[in-house]
């Protein structure tokens, strides 16, 4: 057996020999050509990664390269201001380019888009009003700059709703009413469309305002003052005074501040507040309400941006108003009722409500029988800036205990916190049930009669009633030739 195997294992050692042996013959006898074929297959291997990688590196720079094309492309703004920007740098637009230069520029920019069929924007040119620009610290925008700092300050917030019309007569009788020569002017808007929707009418009225104090000079204040909505320029005329302290709006100047309103040789000066708009995404960027409520109303968000505001401007106001520019309307000055109070009273209009008369359970609970009115608050800066930080929490937390978050009202919750007075301890509430009168009931009263009506609401009919307050405004043959829709 182990003869058969050693037999059987020889033949294969044998032509392994063989087989060893005819490849040493080759490399004996061709050791060039081998060294050729490994020689060409290392090449051939190192040429294929060296390719591989080069295209890699291509592809790379390629992709880095369309991206930063289309990023640049992306972020390209025209040179020209579009009517729906954002910020109104300038209003009054300029074209005084030549055919060439216009013909030039439209080649250029054809040859830089070549995929988009790129046309400069038209703006259509509205008449001439005053250039504006960021109203506090890089937010707002500044409509009007007032002629020095004032005392008082209406925060007034527009609602999604309101239209041009409610706007324009909302500020032509505010302008009319004389509150304007103590406080200044706060718009706040729901979204950055309304800013720039309304603007344009914001600048017509300031502008009207100015012409209309023009015109009551050239005449010595002499027109007619038999209406509630009569004008009397005399509020804006103070008695000169040297030195007075710049507004806190817009871009502060170099140097001493000085006021161009006054004349030479005369003992009196024009004085009237400043007008500017915030938008409620600079105020509260990230919509602290939005994690409580599906649709966060312009009521209910307004709250969350006074924080930001009012903190603000906390040393440089001592009485502040909020106001509802959809149902309310200044006749007269109302911030006279919280002048001589304390820097923490808060000033507010209540009425009974409903359920407060049939209602034992809510006696015996911290509810209030009174209904607070939230479309006007007025008061100290301190008392209105505490009162605003305590209903943003009360919000959240009605909101949490509500099942239907949306189901809750502003002027409920107002009244719930206002009726719990151990959250508003720091603050003087002064509560009057002083009722407010709608305007429809003021068209035959007198110009006497705007005392004990400094404060008006539209009422249901608006259309209506912003009709016939316009035609009281026109009776005055000097305000009708200021006002284009007299």
């Amino acid at each position: 057996m182990g003869f058969a195997a050693a037999a059987a294992a020889k033949p294969k050692n044998i032509i392994g020999n063989k087989g060893n042996r005819g490849m040493g013959l080759l490399l004996v006898f061709f050791p060039e050509d081998h060294n050729k074929i490994s020689s060409s297959i290392r090449r051939t291997s190192s040429s294929l990664l060296f390719t591989k990688a080069q295209t890699t590196i291509s592809i790379c720079a390629l992709f880095v390269f369309l991206t930063l094309l289309v990023f640049t492309l992306s972020t390209f703004e025209p040179s020209v201001p579009t009517p729906n920007s954002r910020r109104f740098l300038s209003q009054k637009t300029q074209f005084s380019s030549s055919s060439s230069s216009s013909s030039s520029s439209s080649s250029s920019s054809h040859w830089l888009f070549p995929m988009w069929d790129y046309k400069p924007m038209r703006v259509n040119q509205k008449p001439n009003v005053s250039s504006s620009s960021f109203a506090l610290q890089g937010m707002g925008t500044l409509y009007r700059r007032g002629t020095k700092a004032m005392n008082d300050l209406i925060v007034s917030h527009v609602v999604e709703d309101v239209t041009e019309d409610e706007l324009r007569l909302f500020l032509r009788v505010l302008h009319r009413s004389g509150v304007t020569s103590k406080a200044d002017i706060v718009f706040l808007f729901g979204s950055s469309l309304l800013s720039s929707r309304f603007s344009f009418v914001i600048q017509e009225e300031n502008q009207s305002f100015l012409k209309l104090i023009q015109h009551y000079k050239e005449l010595n204040n002499e027109g007619i003052h038999d209406s509630v909505f009569s004008f009397d320029s005399t509020h804006f005329w103070k008695s000169g005074k040297k030195g007075v302290a710049e507004p806190i709006w817009g871009k502060k100047s170099r140097g001493n501040y000085s006021n161009s309103t006054q004349a030479e040789g005369e003992s009196t000066r024009l004085t009237y507040g400043s007008v500017v708009g915030f938008d409620v995404n600079e105020l509260d960027p990230e919509n602290s309400l939005a994690g409580f409520l599906d649709r966060v109303p312009m009521s209910l968000r307004r709250w969350a941006c006074y924080p930001m505001l009012l903190g603000r401007v906390r040393r440089n106001f001592k009485h502040i108003m909020l106001l509802d520019v959809k149902n309310l309307m200044t006749l007269s000055d109302p911030l006279g009722r919280v002048r001589n109070r304390s820097p923490e009273s808060v000033y507010l209009l209540t009425k009974e409500s409903n359920s407060g008369k049939h209602s034992k359970r809510n006696s015996e609970k911290t509810q209030s029988h009174y209904q607070v009115n939230s479309s006007i608050l007025m008061g100290g800066a301190k008392g209105i800036r505490r009162l605003a930080n305590a209903m943003l929490t009360e919000i959240v937390r009605a909101t949490m205990q509500h099942k239907k978050k949306n189901s809750i009202s502003e002027s409920g919750i107002l009244s719930q916190l206002v009726g719990n007075g151990y959250v508003l301890k720091n603050v003087n509430l002064i509560t009057s049930t002083e009722s407010i009168q709608e305007a429809s009931s003021l068209k035959g009263l007198n110009a006497n009669s705007a005392a004990g009506h400094s404060i008006i609401q539209r009422g249901n009919s608006n259309h209506d009633l912003n009709s016939i307050i316009m035609k009281l405004i026109c009776l005055c043959e000097v305000d009708s030739s200021v006002y284009r829709d007299c």
